[in-house]
């Protein structure tokens, strides 16, 4: 395997979660790359140096002192939701850059939208660009979804799938987090959370999901009317003639880090929860039994470490990540390129548009 130079484009706490995912790798796998830390970047000083001694970065620089650093071959994306798509082009503008893992969302307007389908265009083409819905990699969802698309279950009818959080009800948990408190598109639940819910469905269905409506509840002191604390869409796949919702909170008292998806199809239907991780559930149509397919933390042919039966979590799947981005060995892996981040993104845009129709109807 070759060296890997790497170096990061943020300092917060998504980059300590790639900054362990990338040291864990190592153990999971038998062939990963030699990783070398070069670089982290972000605005204050005390932060990068911080973040450099502590994760072994050999320098902490500017963002500028990043950009023309000649020894960096791969970069992270990891700083705020709106530097993306400013981090995306210096990126690759960069000397030796061979990959790029942007953070979602992978921008924050209809402008730079267009301005990255461009770069996507004129871009060096063995530039690899991955991009972060790292939920995708979830083992039972991996499996989930190599069944769901054998056919089984025929064309899918209507589905339902939240990503719901509580911990927005506290006082001191938004203080803390004001950023992403930021209006639509820019932030909010739907932004935050909802775009792994899109990711996934896009995954099960297809990227030409549409929104025909939405709706916005909650609301706090000094969060603005235009920062969703809880959302929901209504979509149509134009490709199967589902139907469906989506719906992301930030306000859902003791629901934990809850995902759910269900699909119902022609021939059966097919289920997961983020509170059985370790397991999804299909029903084939006159079976009359839903069956439990078990499969934990086995990522197999490629690993299942530490076992196949331990139950997989959220880094568990950052983890996989990694090894799809720097290795590219897991053809059972839906791995989100820049197309699938722009696709998750206009539904993140559009959803703003919606949701400001709605706040004039009803507020």
């Amino acid at each position: 395997m070759e060296l890997v130079k790497v170096g990061f484009l943020g300092a917060g706490g998504i980059a300590q979660a790639h900054a362990y995912s990338m040291d864990v790798l190592k153990y999971y796998y038998p062939v990963v790359p030699e990783i070398i830390r070069e670089s982290v970047a972000s605005v204050r000083p005390e932060s990068r140096e911080k973040f450099a001694q502590k994760f072994g970065f050999a320098k902490a620089e500017t963002v500028e002192e990043f950009t023309v650093n000649k020894n960096i071959d791969t970069v992270f994306i990891l700083g705020p939701n709106n530097v993306h798509f400013d981090h995306f082009q210096l990126a690759l503008q960069m000397p030796a850059v061979k990959r790029i893992y942007l953070e979602k969302p992978v921008c924050s307007s209809l402008e730079e939208e267009e301005k990255m389908k461009a770069l996507l265009k004129s871009a060096n083409p063995s530039i690899k660009i991955q991009v972060g819905f790292q939920y995708l990699m979830t083992s039972s969802v991996r499996e989930a979804l190599n069944f769901w698309k054998s056919g089984k279950l025929g064309k899918p009818i209507h589905f339902d799938l939240k990503y719901y959080h509580g911990d927005y009800l506290q006082t001191a948990y938004r203080e803390k987090r004001v950023t992403r408190l930021t209006p639509a598109p820019d932030g909010g639940a739907m932004a935050d959370l909802g775009s792994h819910g899109i990711s996934l469905l896009m995954a099960f269905l297809s990227e030409d999901l549409q929104i025909t409506s939405a709706l916005q509840g909650g609301g706090f002191e000094g969060v603005p009317a235009g920062s969703d604390l809880f959302s929901s869409l209504s979509l149509f796949d134009p490709e199967s003639g589902a139907v469906g919702n989506l719906a992301a909170s930030r306000i859902s008292s003791g629901s934990g880090d809850l995902v759910q998806l269900e699909i119902y199809a022609e021939n059966g239907a097919i289920r997961y929860s983020s509170q059985n991780s370790e397991h999804f559930e299909y029903y084939i149509e006159g079976s009359n039994q839903w069956i439990k397919q078990m499969v934990g933390s086995n990522y197999q042919p490629v690993t299942s470490f530490p076992s196949g039966h331990v139950p997989p979590g959220w880094l568990r799947s950052m983890v996989h990540a990694h090894y799809c981005f720097f290795t590219g060995n897991d053809e059972r892996s839906f791995v989100p390129d820049l197309k699938h981040g722009l696709a998750v993104q206009r539904i993140v845009r559009q959803t703003a548009t919606h949701l400001t129709e709605f706040r004039r109807k009803f507020n």
